[in-house]
């Protein structure tokens, strides 16, 4: 791929751009900041590095033998990232360094002299030149997958009259495996998707965009819910991965009704939150992309005025803190109750606020999504927002 050369005025904003997170960075660093960023920075180099069963091994280790052992695998893991040419270079630039080592003996004392490796951190700088532009190249191709999976996205702003809709997605990575969606069928019926598939990155949103296109493409065509699951996974099972799979609800809306039915394939079950409690749909069928026989069946469901159909992602539920605990249903099920007589944008938004707080500054580990649709007799808009 060829980078476009970018003009100096671009380069300029982008030096000016990159001072003022310089400086917001070590603005952080006060206040605890720094031990914050240093212990994100270990986790996230064991999480990427090392394997799980080491990870294990180094929370059973004390500390000091915990900081030798994974000084150790990380260079180890480092080492063998490389490819075979800069595996070599670094070879030869250890060699080097080692030979700039002299050690003096003059009588009883004894003395070392390090000299100025030059070749070496020639070397090292070439190594890290070379690693870094392979980032930047991976970097432009990510960001030109983000802006297409962007793009796909559903437009602002389409009404449908008696509901207020409300969908958000947010990736872990720069592109990510989950699917929101809204399809029209016609003036009167909208179908609702939200999609997770299993992983993340950039083999999760290829998929992601195969389930997109399977879905619209069948929807307006199927004649029930049921129907357009079992097309849908046996494209999937033709067409897709064995060790990939995707979970979907898909929700049929119709304007000024507030009945609605729901396809759940393998998704954790969607929430109703009425009157004051929280209702729990019924399971549905198996994911799809994993049997191509698979059954799948729609449920009905009644929606009052006021009512609200919460469908999350299990990003919400999964998502982690520093202490490595789940966000969790209960924590869901106790937020939403009190969210009853808020809008669907307040809603949504309130969710996503609370699991932000939970999670502090934990990387996250899973895409995120949430569809908030509230059934209402003063109409209402659809709204999109994406991270």
């Amino acid at each position: 791929m060829q980078i476009p050369p970018q003009s100096g005025v671009r380069n300029e904003s982008e030096f000016r751009r990159t001072l003022r997170q310089d400086l917001v960075f070590w603005k952080g660093l006060h206040g605890g900041g720094a031990r914050r960023a240093v212990h994100r920075t270990v986790f996230d180099l064991q999480e990427f590095y090392l394997e799980s069963h080491s990870r294990d091994r180094l929370r059973r280790m004390g500390r000091l033998r915990r900081a030798v052992f994974f000084v150790g695998w990380l260079l180890k893991s480092l080492f063998f990232k490389l490819s075979p040419a800069r595996r070599l270079l670094l070879v030869l630039a250890f060699v080097g360094m080692w030979s700039a080592i002299t050690i003096e003996r003059n009588g009883g004392t004894t003395g070392v002299d390090v000299g100025f490796p030059l070749v070496t951190i020639a070397a090292l700088l070439l190594i890290v030149a070379l690693e870094l532009k392979d980032k930047l190249v991976a970097h432009y191709e990510l960001e030109a997958g983000r802006a297409v999976q962007r793009a796909l996205m559903p437009e602002a702003n389409p009404i449908i009259s008696g509901w207020e809709v409300w969908l958000f997605t947010r990736s872990a990575n720069h592109v990510g495996g989950d699917l929101v969606d809204c399809v029209p069928i016609d003036d009167r019926r909208f179908g609702i998707v939200l999609g997770d598939v299993a992983g993340k990155g950039l083999p999760a949103a290829l998929l992601m965009a195969k389930l997109q296109a399977t879905v619209r493409a069948l929807a307006s065509e199927s004649t029930s819910l049921a129907t357009l699951g079992e097309q849908t996974n046996r494209i999937l099972c033709r067409d897709g991965l064995s060790n990939r799979f995707a979970t979907m609800v898909y929700v049929n809306v119709t304007a000024n009704s507030g009945s609605v039915a729901v396809l759940n394939a393998g998704h954790p079950p969607p929430l109703v939150l009425r009157n004051g409690r929280v209702e729990e749909l019924p399971r549905g069928a198996i994911a799809m992309g994993i049997l191509p026989d698979a059954r799948f069946f729609e449920t009905p469901v009644e929606l009052g005025d006021g009512d609200a159909l919460v469908i999350f992602s299990d990003g919400v539920t999964e998502a982690m803190n520093v202490s490595d605990e789940f966000f969790g249903d209960e924590r869901l099920r106790g937020r939403l109750l009190g969210l009853g007589g808020m809008d669907a944008s307040g809603i949504g938004t309130e969710v996503v606020a609370n699991v932000d707080e939970f999670v502090g500054d934990t990387r996250p580990h899973d895409d995120l999504s949430l569809v908030v649709l509230r059934r209402t007799s003063t109409g209402g808009v659809y709204r999109r927002q994406m991270v």
